[in-house]
C-alpha cells in the first residue's frame, strides 16, 4: 500500500488528497472521482456561477417564482436551520448580503444606513420552509452556502473513498478535513493549526485519527484602518465585523459540524465564545488577538 497525493483547486481554494491505495490506478480513480464531486456541488450551491440552484434562487428574491428542493439541498437547509437555533440567530446562511457593502479589497467602512438597509434583507427565519414550493420572499435576499458547503463537501468525499475501499486517507479542502482513517500503522495525521500573523508558523498541532477538523479565523481576509482592524466574519444581527478571537479550530466526528462550531464560537466574541465552544465538549483549540493558545484537544 503506498500513499498518492494530489492538489488541485475547487470552490475558490487549494484542495488536497492523501490516500493510502494498493495502486496508481486506484488512487486515479478515486481523486477523478472526488474532482468531479466537487465539481458538482460547486455548479449547485457557488454564488458565482450563474446557472447554479442558489443563483436562480437568489435572483428570483421577492418574486413569485417557487423552487422545488431536492432531498441532498433540503437537508443542508434542515441542518441550516438548526445551527440557527442552536447560535441563537448568529449562524444564518442569508447573511451573505453584507458582503455587498464590506468590501475587505476596498478598506472603507460602510455607514450605518447603508449597514441598517442591508440588515433588512437578512434572516433565516423569513423563510418559507417549503420544500415543494421554497422562494426567498425579500427582494434582494440571498442564501450562500458558503459557510457549510466546503465542510459538507469534505464529509462526502471521505464517505465516498471509504465506500470504494479506501481505508487510509486525507481530504483538505482549504483547512477544512475529513479522515477517512489514519495511516496504516495507526499513526495519526498531524495537522498544524495556522498563526494568524505568522503564514506558514503552526501556533499548535493537532493529532488526526478520524473525523473532521475546521477552523475559523479572522486572518483570512480582513483590513486595518484607523488603528482598528476589521474582520470578514459579519455578525448578521449587527451587521458589523465580529470583535474577539483571532481564531478557533474544531473537531468533530463530521467536518461541517466541526466548522460550524467554530464559526458560532468566532461569532459570539471572545469570552462567550470560548464558554459556548466548551459548553458543547467538542474539542478545540481557540487563539486571542494576543496569539495566545487554549486548547482542549483530546483526540
Amino acid at each position: 500500500m503506498e500513499l498518492f497525493d494530489f492538489q488541485f483547486r475547487a470552490m475558490g481554494s487549494p484542495c488536497a488528497l492523501s490516500f493510502y491505495c494498493e495502486s496508481e490506478q486506484q488512487f486515479d480513480q478515486a481523486k477523478g472521482a472526488c474532482v468531479e464531486e466537487m465539481a458538482r456541488l460547486e455548479a449547485k450551491y457557488s454564488r458565482y456561477q450563474p446557472d447554479s440552484l442558489i443563483s436562480k434562487i437568489n435572483n428570483a428574491a421577492g418574486t413569485e417564482q417557487l423552487f422545488e428542493i431536492d432531498t441532498e439541498t433540503w437537508i443542508l437547509m434542515q441542518y441550516a436551520t438548526i445551527a440557527h437555533r442552536e447560535s441563537d440567530g448568529l449562524f444564518d446562511i442569508t447573511s451573505g448580503v453584507l458582503r455587498q457593502i464590506w468590501d475587505f479589497k476596498n478598506p472603507t467602512v460602510p455607514s450605518q444606513e447603508d449597514i441598517n438597509r442591508t440588515l433588512d434583507k437578512i434572516g433565516f427565519d423569513k423563510l418559507p420552509m417549503e420544500q415543494q414550493a421554497f422562494r426567498l420572499p425579500v427582494t434582494g435576499m440571498e442564501l450562500d452556502f458558503g459557510g457549510i458547503v466546503k465542510e459538507y463537501a469534505a464529509d462526502v468525499l471521505a464517505n465516498f473513498i471509504g465506500e470504494v475501499g479506501i481505508r487510509h486517507g486525507l481530504v483538505d479542502l482549504a483547512g477544512d478535513i475529513a479522515a477517512a482513517g489514519p495511516h496504516p500503522d495507526g499513526r495519526p495525521w498531524e495537522i498544524g493549526i495556522r498563526h494568524p500573523a505568522i503564514p506558514g508558523e503552526p501556533v499548535a498541532k493537532i493529532a488526526l485519527h478520524s473525523g473532521g477538523l475546521a477552523s475559523s479565523g479572522d486572518y483570512a481576509r480582513c483590513f486595518v484602518l484607523d488603528d482598528k482592524k476589521y474582520s470578514h466574519i459579519l455578525n448578521p444581527i449587527t451587521g458589523w465585523p465580529v470583535e474577539g478571537l483571532a481564531g478557533v479550530s474544531v473537531w468533530a466526528e463530521q467536518c461541517i459540524v466541526a466548522g460550524t462550531l467554530a464559526t458560532i464560537a468566532m461569532l459570539k466574541g471572545e469570552e462567550e465564545g470560548k464558554k459556548w465552544i466548551a459548553e458543547t465538549g467538542a474539542p478545540y483549540v481557540t487563539i486571542d488577538q494576543h496569539f495566545r493558545v487554549e486548547s482542549q484537544f483530546k483526540g
